[in-house]
């Protein structure tokens, strides 16, 4: 995959959130909400405070979804991005 996110931008993988509740419930896809934190795969040159490999919280309607290779990502503004998951 070769992208190179533009402006004040960050390319995110979305992190599957687990598919039981506490309790041992199990979780059906069409149940779930989109997780709302991810990796950073890609990250402009005008971006600081995010590295490749972070982990993110970023604002529930935020980014533009992308598909590339066949997969899902999301391009973010760094305003959507909430915080970095120490």
């Amino acid at each position: 995959m070769n992208f190179q996110p533009l402006g004040k931008r960050i390319l995110v993988e979305r992190v599957e959130e687990t598919k039981t509740t506490a309790s041992g419930i199990i979780i059906p896809d069409n149940a779930k909400e989109k997780p709302l934190s991810g990796k950073v795969l890609a990250v402009s040159s005008e971006v600081e405070g995010v590295k490749i490999g972070d982990s993110v919280v970023f604002a529930k309607y935020g980014g533009t979804e992308i598909t590339l290779d066949g997969k899902s990502y999301l391009v973010l503004n760094l305003d959507d991005v909430l915080g970095v998951i120490k």
